[in-house]
């Protein structure tokens, strides 16, 4: 990445005499999130009359303001012709639906081939805009929707959402065991003590919150519904293998294949050819970053859990009589 700055001017309007310049600011430049604003104010970026000034100073009306804004420029992802799934675009956002193995991001081992790439190349002006749009993630091996910014104060009203826990996520998983009934975990969660690689519930962790609940039960697996009331890195999996229900096909926290007693050939087959964990991103809901009006977009299960759940079906029911 490299930085890219301007300087933007304004004038404090009459009307917002005997407010406060964070305030002010924040009413001025409404691309930008207060807490953005707020470190500029404290670095000098934002300044008074070309002064530097407190948050909390008064303004009077008529001072010159000036902005030297400092912003992230995506430069190391480049456009790649992949093909998107995309359920939902207009000028402000998109939302995609991802599918398993694409990575989201460049990185270590992973240069290229991304999801970033892929939006660039749909969009290239999302360069301009911080990790290219990109405001929260998903595992490589989990598919479902994303939401994108597409400009600036999309961006802000999105990330500040996300910060609110005003965004509704809501996914579909399958655990190992039958559990009898739905509830709540939570248990925060932080990086594991031994293994980098992997999260753990720990008592000096993030705050973490997921909420599930019962949608169909078969012998020894069941098909849940979660949603994040927060968005730690793997919630979803730490969390329900802290419940002792680990999702399918996990690598991670799922533990070796466990195939349930007298499993049905079709049943044996499908759990050894699930490779990744059985969790998708089903439905995202939030409010419009320019309107206000409520986005809700719905993604089918994949056809590899469409699959698995067809085989975990007639496995039950063969054993139902």
């Amino acid at each position: 990445m490299t930085q890219t700055q301007s300087r933007l001017n304004a004038t404090v309007p009459r009307e917002l005499a005997g407010r406060r310049f964070d305030q002010v600011l924040a009413e001025l430049f409404p691309d930008f999130s207060r807490s953005r604003l707020s470190a500029w104010i404290k670095s000098g970026a934002a300044r008074l009359d070309d002064a530097s000034v407190a948050p909390r100073q008064i303004v009077h009306g008529g001072e010159a303001v000036t902005l030297e804004v400092q912003m992230e420029r995506e430069i190391g992802a480049q456009p790649e012709d992949i093909a998107l799934d995309i359920r939902y675009e207009d000028a402000d956002v998109i939302v995609v639906n991802k599918p398993p193995g694409l990575v989201v991001h460049p990185g270590a081992g992973n240069p290229a081939g991304t999801l970033q790439n892929a939006l660039l190349h749909h969009d290239p002006k999302l360069a301009e805009i911080p990790r290219g749009g990109i405001v929260h993630r998903l595992d490589k091996d989990t598919s479902g929707l994303m939401v994108v910014a597409r400009t600036l104060r999309a961006h802000t009203s999105l990330v500040e959402q996300l910060s609110a826990r005003d965004v509704h996520r809501q996914y579909a998983a399958i655990v190992y065991g039958s559990m009898v009934a739905g509830g709540k975990v939570d248990a925060p969660i932080g990086r594991h003590p031994r293994d980098r690689l992997k999260q753990a519930v720990r008592d000096d962790g993030r705050d973490a919150v997921t909420h599930y609940r019962v949608r169909e039960r078969f012998r020894a697996m069941t098909l849940v519904e979660c949603r994040l009331e927060t968005g730690r890195t793997h919630q979803i999996r730490v969390h329900m293998a802290h419940t002792r229900h680990p999702l399918v096909g996990d690598p991670q926290y799922g533990g070796l294949l466990k195939l349930p007693k007298g499993a049905t050939p079709e049943l044996a087959e499908a759990l050894r050819g699930f490779r990744r964990q059985a969790l998708h991103a089903e439905r995202l809901e939030f409010a419009h970053p320019k309107s206000g009006k409520t986005i809700a977009v719905e993604a089918e299960l994949p056809a590899d859990m469409q699959a698995l759940l067809a085989a975990l079906r007639e496995d039950t029911r063969q054993h139902a009589g």
